[in-house]
């Protein structure tokens, strides 16, 4: 199928006097399922509407938003893949100087905050035509929410942008509802019975029934332990089982989540994962260089959705949800079928995953009518004894597309639950992993090897990790291959105290693992993590929680994971003095770093000569030691 109409020429050129939707977005027009906008367009044309695509429209002045004039039945805006503020700012709040979501990477094709931007020009100039947000910048920032680059809270974006109605999730079926009932006459400011939507109303107006009520948005501006409240609450009825409605008051206005949508079986997922994309990035990009985010998922196939993983750092659950259903084996293969056939398919499937990779079940059989346990998680701190791990179809799945003629390798980039795959009694997944579906690295994320700060992650004790490093190896031996494991780590987690980093650091120079990057926390909205952050309390205990803030000390940590670097010596030296261990500062072997040149240093004696009194000189210039370690960077 052609790409949808773009300018108001192809438009006509299909027969079309205005379109039925014209969608909005921040993104560069991609048609790939890895997109949103792209599966939302393709579904409503499957079903029969006409949808025009308006990306990166200039906000600066009125006149790419009346490219297509006003459509029949409404605006459809959503910041694209990713939140706008993420996409323009690294976790220092630093400007990007790319975007992966825009032709050629050149950043500043889209607006800070971009789906407020947008809508609020729609409704200026169309202010009786139906707006509705979606994606992922609005599903995050439903409510009330602590924004990290105002360091403030800011109120729901929908209230905040003027929009007439907000879908929050993957969007599906929401959307396809909406549709058909603005089509069949039905005023936007009654479609508030919809599941997996919010609307907001004045407080007069509201009809009183059974709800969940979050503090309002004047309570969490005024006090961090009402924040933490309605951060839990919200969290709580993201269940599309047990869910409830949620309210929260913003001044004269209620803002009313229904409960969420049921999310797509395996049937309605292989309809929509076979729609007829296009599969790449609209031509008129291909002077600019092209879209660089096609790059990684042109040749990758999504098999599942959602994760019961659920870390505390990842938005996952809050959008995509924790029940995890998957596309049928056969749709799967289908579509590596299909991408052998692509002229630039060079023989091999980059991935088969999605938000895990190896969740193919429900993590228990009570699920689908009690849904997910309340304020549990189904892997950590450990394993709940009701938990089925099986990788039996997903290995299956992995076989079978091995044998399609002209797939050289299938490769597994997207994230593994190792605490998951150790689970499972047969290890033959583990074992054809290793064997057949790793390029030399293995990419997992323990994330760190403190207890305390796992814990505020919510992920699995450090221990969990070392086991599966073990069998790793032992089966890597085995086969006779060279192949590494590449830790994911992240500093400056609430939690994290200069001592834990310590600790990491120390783990990582026993291990001869030097890490090239280290992912600071950034806070987004809508995650746990984010309320640990800026309340300093875990939402579920009340408890406090330190929470390194201040960038000197974020840059510390930092460092600390990178202590071998000569650029950051300054630095770890400065954070083992702060957390009391001068001991590693020297010139032994337990020592993590060396003391300025130039500078007395009156610490122990180190344990590369015993009875030698500490440096009160600087050693020597010496060639700084390769970055690689066998380990890490092969």
């Amino acid at each position: 199928m052609p790409f949808l109409p773009i300018t108001k020429q192809e438009m006509e050129e299909r027969g079309w006097d205005r379109p039925d939707f014209v969608l909005v977005t921040g993104d560069a027009y991609v048609d790939h399922p890895t997109f949103g906008p792209a599966i939302i367009s393709r579904l409503l044309e499957a079903y029969g509407y006409r949808v025009a695509i308006l990306a990166q429209p200039d906000w600066k002045n009125d006149r790419d938003f009346t490219r297509f004039g006003c459509p029949e039945l409404g605006f459809l805006v959503t910041a694209g893949n990713i939140d706008s503020m993420v996409a323009h700012y690294t976790a220092a709040r630093r400007k990007r100087s790319d975007d992966a979501y825009s032709p050629g990477g050149k950043a500043g094709k889209r607006p800070d905050r971009a789906a407020i931007v947008y809508t609020k020009i729609l409704k200026k100039l169309y202010p009786d035509t139906p707006v509705i947000l979606g994606g992922l910048e609005a599903s995050l920032r439903r409510f009330a929410h602590y924004d990290y680059w105002d360091d403030a809270i800011r109120p729901s974006i929908l209230l905040d942008s003027g929009a007439d109605l907000l879908t929050y999730g993957m969007g599906e079926k929401q959307t396809l509802e909406i549709a058909q009932r603005l089509r069949e006459g039905e005023p936007v400011c009654l479609l508030r019975d919809i599941r997996g939507t919010c609307y907001a109303v004045p407080v007069k107006e509201y009809r009183p029934g059974p709800a969940v009520e979050c503090p309002s948005y004047d309570q969490v501006c005024a006090s961090k332990r009402e924040y933490a409240v309605s951060c839990r609450k919200e969290q709580e009825e993201q269940d599309a089982v047990r869910g409830r409605r949620v309210i929260q008051r913003h001044g004269d206005k209620i803002l009313v989540q229904n409960p969420p949508m049921q999310p797509l079986n395996t049937k309605e997922l292989d309809e929509v994962y076979e729609l007829p994309y296009e599969r790449t990035y609209h031509p008129s990009y291909e002077a600019e260089g092209g879209v660089p985010a096609i790059e990684e998922v042109e040749f990758s196939i999504t098999h599942n959705r959602g994760c019961f993983g659920a870390c505390n750092f990842c938005s996952i659950a809050f959008h995509q949800g924790r029940a995890v259903t998957v596309r049928s084996k056969d749709s799967v293969l289908r579509e590596a079928e299909m991408l052998t056939r692509n002229p630039h398919f060079k023989g091999y499937i980059h991935d088969v995953g999605g938000p895990t990779a190896n969740f193919r079940l429900p993590s228990c059989t009570k699920q689908a009518k009690e849904g997910l346990c309340k304020g549990k998680k189904c892997l950590a701190p450990k394993p709940c004894p009701a938990l089925q791990a099986d990788h039996s179809e997903y290995l299956e799945i992995l076989r079978e597309m091995r044998k399609i003629p002209k797939i050289k390798r299938v490769f597994i980039r997207s994230g593994i639950r190792f605490d998951y795959l150790l689970q499972d009694s047969d290890d033959s997944f583990f074992k054809e992993l290793v064997k057949y579906h790793i390029s030399g690295q293995l990419k997992v994320a323990p994330e760190h090897c403190s207890a305390n700060v796992l814990d505020c992650m919510g992920k699995p004790h450090f221990e969990t990790y070392l086991k599966f490093r073990k069998r790793f190896y032992e089966l890597t031996k085995s086969i006779g291959k060279e192949q590494y494991l590449v830790p994911y780590l992240m500093s400056s987690h609430p939690g994290s105290t200069l001592k834990d980093a310590v600790e990491l650091a120390l783990f990582l120079k026993k291990e001869k693992l030097r890490p090239e990057q280290v992912q600071d926390f950034y806070p987004t909205p809508g995650t746990i993590s984010t309320c640990m952050f800026y309340t300093g309390l875990d939402p579920y205990t009340m408890k406090e929680i330190y929470v390194p803030r201040s960038d000197r000390e974020k840059g510390m940590q930092r460092a600390l994971l990178q202590y071998f670097d000569p650029k950051n010596q300054a630095k770890v030296i400065a954070a083992l003095k702060a957390a009391g261990r001068e001991d590693l500062i020297g010139n032994g072997p337990e020592c993590l770093v060396r003391p300025m040149p130039g500078n007395a240093y009156h610490g122990k004696e180190s344990a590369g000569g015993k009875g030698r009194p500490g440096w009160k000189k600087s050693a020597p210039k010496t060639k700084d030691r390769k970055k690689g370690n066998g380990k890490r960077n092969r």
